[in-house]
């Protein structure tokens, strides 16, 4: 072969990740609407072959709207923990579209919205007597008011009006929150309902390890941060990752007992009633997790030499 038809080859290369992902169509406003137009497009495409006169036809679309919405709060939830754990161009360009990924998921949230107005004002009588729940209508309102927040502090305009702390703490607990209510729904659709579809299962395996990734990340940060730890302190960390896995994989054995166990109090059982997520059962097995993270990078050693500072 020729250095002439080696350089021509060369030439015809199709460009690599790093190439493609700093393309302008794959960053910022032209990615966003790259994808929020295929979101709203099938949306509209779906509304078409749907009875939106009745209520069943108005709740079908509640569902498929959101169907859309969780994998791009699962996104935005990972995507800080992606560079720690995987740095390279990929991660790289996941957290740089963090933004216009979260304002993905506004879009689909906002048909969803549509249609929660929809069948609450048209079709009251069904909706109170067959979709509204106090519980879910707190957790849901909550975070429409967490995602109007977000979105407003996302430009210019709102974020001058907050502190860089204000708006990190707005937004960090506007994903963790905008990330439980999915997570958790479809935690109990496995655990408890015992009828859960394919989309289930993807749908609670994602965002956990959305979430765990962001656990794993800050482990990693942190213990290269400080000395190793005892031996006793990992084998107990580590005891207490895997408790935490097969605590996840296996809701349905232990959701009703510890369900049980921590509502058994009154206080209890009344704050469950509106107290959004509590008593927190789909949770426990990623703060099991974080517990084993935290001794296994050496949290309590650390948390003793601070005190014995003091």
């Amino acid at each position: 072969m020729t250095p002439e038809s080696t350089s021509n080859r060369q030439g015809r290369r199709t460009p690599g990740t790093r190439a493609l992902l700093r393309q302008p169509p794959m960053n910022g406003w032209p990615l966003f609407w790259l994808l929020a137009l295929p979101v709203s497009g099938f949306t509209m495409y779906t509304i078409s072959g749907i009875d939106l006169a009745s209520p069943q036809g108005v709740s079908h679309m509640i569902q498929y709207s959101v169907r859309w919405a969780v994998p791009f709060i699962y996104l935005v939830t990972a995507a800080s923990a992606m560079p720690v754990l995987f740095p390279g161009e990929v991660s790289r360009w996941w957290l740089r579209n963090r933004r216009y990924l979260g304002l993905v998921f506004a879009v689909a949230m906002a048909w969803q919205g549509a249609f929660i107005f929809m069948i609450s004002t048209l079709h009251s009588g069904y909706y109170y007597s067959e979709v509204y729940y106090l519980r879910d209508e707190l957790e849901g309102s909550s975070g429409y008011i967490f995602l109007t927040a977000m979105v407003l502090t996302s430009f210019r305009f709102g974020r001058q009006r907050l502190t860089p702390p204000q708006w990190k703490i707005l937004h960090r607990s506007g994903v963790y929150f905008l990330w439980a209510y999915p997570f958790s729904v479809y935690w109990w659709n496995l655990s408890y309902y015992g009828s859960a579809a394919a989309i289930d299962y993807i749908f609670y395996w994602a965002g956990f390890l959305a979430f765990a990734a962001r656990i794993a990340a800050w482990g990693k940060k942190r213990r290269a941060q400080i000395a190793l730890t005892g031996v006793s302190e990992r084998a107990a960390g580590g005891l207490l990752i895997l408790l935490g896995l097969v605590a996840a994989a296996t809701g349905s054995r232990w959701q009703e007992p510890v369900s049980t166990a921590l509502t058994a109090a009154d206080w209890s059982a009344a704050l469950e009633l509106w107290l959004p997520f509590w008593p927190f059962q789909p949770f426990l097995p990623l703060f099991i997790i974080g517990a084993g993270t935290w001794l296994l990078v050496g949290g309590a050693r650390v948390e003793a030499d601070a005190r014995r500072l003091a």
